[in-house]
């Protein structure tokens, strides 16, 4: 008996070790991972953010955890950050493979296609037809200033009673965008439009979450009726609808008469007849999904969180609406260009999207090719994941990382200032092109309403601020009261 119970635990020990995954030489150091699991086990399936900071007060801020049988590499604090992503951003530039959102994706698009001639042609058409169509012009500022006085009319309709602001504000974000890709806005009430928002958002709930995780980590359980297959049904019903809006627009058209984003790539693939032409159809498809959601979710879970902190930070939004009615003058209308005249408001508005942290660890990179950082080797191809949450809190750069402080955008005179380790927005040659839409639609939205109503948190509910963890991090549903500002002389 005892001979073979010994020899029972001599096979589970070699089992143990055979499977055990193992680091590669110099390769970034870590805790140890498990067979099977790795270091998942050792991961809030919640919030992992305080794991991370953990994990890199003890390994340094560059270390490694297995994902399953996969390593990865996650990088800490702004200037591991800056040195990958901007020093060696060539490096660091590529898109991991087989991951859940791959499969989904199909690996086009803009966001999860791999660095490469086709992805450097479709990030050039992608900034060069949002140029065409508004971005940074008056007729963009019009397309949202447009949602903002829907918005406004729907208030106006529930004055003095809490709202939940959430389907309202995503629902105006998706049509500033909409109005650039299919060259028209939607009703509100709109099913398809609802559809989509909503899938958007459960995507996004999922992208960085548990179930991703056990995707991705075990590939044989990827055929079981488990939750992440909501995300598929999600985007097939989404993916199939632009199919059908780029049909109808290829029989609509005339050639050289581009009304938004989609005739521009069916003209620049008409004119692309020769051999090895990176346009094609199906990658126009998963193009338009990857602006439509980008510039939705994210820039309406920061619009919500700006409304959420300015109801709970009264002190700060009374400031804002004073700079406000200084800088109008009186004026009705806003402008993107006031925001020279509004210090305040300005650094409101990105600390706002600093403690917001819409992407808390950005889109994963991968290596490009074999490279080398902080003295560890990263083999080509490697899983690079970077905690952007740990550059926009950390102690150094911020004075108060933990509050809501505006002050932190402002310099002695009071004029407004960006901080270096502000990266909401990544940085490198992967850096969202979607920031100079998301600040102009931020300002605008936010200043259009605190110029017609004062933000109220109801007497009857208590506030948390804790955002819900995921890839694209959003505040908790909330209730908030919307009153008329006496203050603003023309209400």
């Amino acid at each position: 008996l005892f001979s073979s119970i010994f020899l029972v635990v001599i096979i589970c020990v070699l089992l143990w070790l055979k499977l055990k995954p193992r680091r590669p030489k110099h390769f970034p150091p870590g805790p140890d991972p498990v067979p099977v699991f790795g270091n998942i086990l050792q991961l809030s399936t919640t919030n992992p953010l305080r794991d991370l900071n953990k994990f890199a007060r003890h390994y340094g801020n560059v270390y490694s955890l297995f994902l399953g049988n996969r390593p990865a590499v996650f990088l800490h604090g702004l200037q591991v950050i800056r040195q990958a992503l901007v020093t060696q951003g060539a490096d660091f530039a590529g898109r991991p493979q087989g991951l859940m959102i791959n499969h989904v994706t199909e690996n086009k698009g803009l966001i999860m296609a791999n660095y490469g001639p086709t992805w450097k042609e479709h990030r050039r058409f992608a900034l060069a037809s949002m140029k065409t169509f508004g971005l940074g012009k008056k007729t963009m500022e019009n397309k949202i200033l447009e949602e903002t006085h829907h918005i406004c009319s729907h208030l106006e309709n529930h004055l003095g009673d809490p709202v939940d602001p959430s389907f309202l504000i995503h629902s105006a974000s998706s049509n500033v965008i909409c109005s650039v890709l299919f060259g028209e806005r939607f009703e509100y009430k709109d099913e398809m439009h609802k559809l989509i928002i909503n899938s958007f958002k459960e995507n996004a709930q999922v992208a960085n979450g548990a179930w991703a995780a056990i995707y991705d980590g075990f590939p044989a359980l990827r055929g079981l009726p488990l939750p992440f297959q909501k995300v598929f049904k999600n985007f097939d019903i989404i993916k199939n609808h632009v199919r059908g809006v780029v049909k109808q627009h290829k029989s609509s058209r005339v050639p050289g008469e581009q009304r938004d984003v989609i005739d521009c790539y069916l003209d620049e693939m008409e004119k692309s007849t020769q051999d090895g032409c990176l346009l094609e159809e199906e990658r126009l498809v998963m193009l338009l999904l990857d602006l439509h959601f980008a510039a939705t979710d994210t820039t309406a879970n920061t619009i919500l969180s700006g409304i959420l902190y300015l109801a709970t930070h009264r002190d700060i939004q009374a400031r804002c609406q004073r700079e406000l009615d200084e800088g109008l003058a009186g004026r009705v209308g806003i402008s993107f260009e006031d925001r020279h005249r509004m210090p305040f408001v300005m650094a409101t508005l990105h600390e706002t999207v600093r403690v917001a942290n819409i992407a808390p660890v950005g889109v994963f990179h991968a290596t490009t090719r074999d490279t080398t950082l902080k003295g560890y080797r990263i083999p080509e191809g490697t899983l690079v994941i970077t905690n952007l949450t740990s550059v926009l809190s950390e102690g150094p750069h911020w004075e108060r990382p933990s509050d809501f402080y505006p002050p932190h955008f402002l310099d002695q005179d009071g004029s407004f200032r960006k901080p270096e380790a502000y990266l909401a927005f990544s940085a490198g040659p992967r850096v969202c092109l979607g920031e100079q839409l998301a600040n102009m639609e931020l300002f605008l939205v936010l200043v259009s309403l605190l110029q017609d109503f004062v933000f109220v948190w109801p007497e009857e509910d208590t506030p948390d601020l804790t955002p819900v963890f995921g890839g694209i991090q959003s505040p908790k549903p909330y209730r908030v009261t919307f009153r008329v500002n006496k203050d603003n002389g023309q209400k």
